[in-house]
């Protein structure tokens, strides 16, 4: 079943390399402009310190000679989700926006905006420290989650539109 399961895997590579797939950032990537060549704006609270961090990750860090800026602008909002009886809350959602336009450094002309979106849950049933773990665990995974919706925009951008 094994290798059953490896020629239809080879069978699948060699039919999308017949058809015209290449890696975003390969070679003949479209997206591979983007790559060490957009400088993300400074983050100003810890949310946006953690979207900096992720989208550097995917993206680069450039070495000063980028051509591009993303403008990020992020909205979070906190609920409570879950109560006992004696209405202790013992859940919260956090609702996350981000707003980003990627602009050319040097005309400041805006390229590409885009508006993304998640919610993640954490508990607040436990001591202190366990729930602000939990809290702070809850915006790391929403900051990838948003990162990798802004990157795939980028690049899905940066493929039919020369960069």
């Amino acid at each position: 079943m094994l290798s059953f399961s490896r020629r239809i895997f080879l069978l699948s590579a060699a039919a999308l390399g017949g058809c015209g797939f290449t890696p975003v950032y390969g070679p003949e990537g479209g997206a591979r402009g983007l790559q060490n060549n957009v400088l993300v704006d400074d983050p100003i609270d810890n949310v946006t310190y953690l979207l900096v961090r992720e989208l550097e990750d995917r993206l680069g860090r450039g070495s000063g000679g980028e051509k591009y800026g993303l403008s990020l602008s992020v909205k979070t909002e906190r609920k409570s989700v879950g109560k006992t009886i004696a209405q202790v809350t013992t859940r919260f959602d956090v609702l996350v926006e981000a707003t980003y336009s990627l602009r050319e450094l040097s005309t400041k002309k805006v390229v590409t905006s885009g508006k993304v979106n998640s919610f993640s849950s954490y508990s607040a049933s436990s001591s202190t420290v366990a729930e602000l773990s939990s809290e702070t665990d809850a915006y790391e995974r929403l900051m990838v989650i948003l990162t990798d919706r802004i990157v795939a925009d980028l690049q899905a951008y940066a493929t039919t539109n020369p960069i």
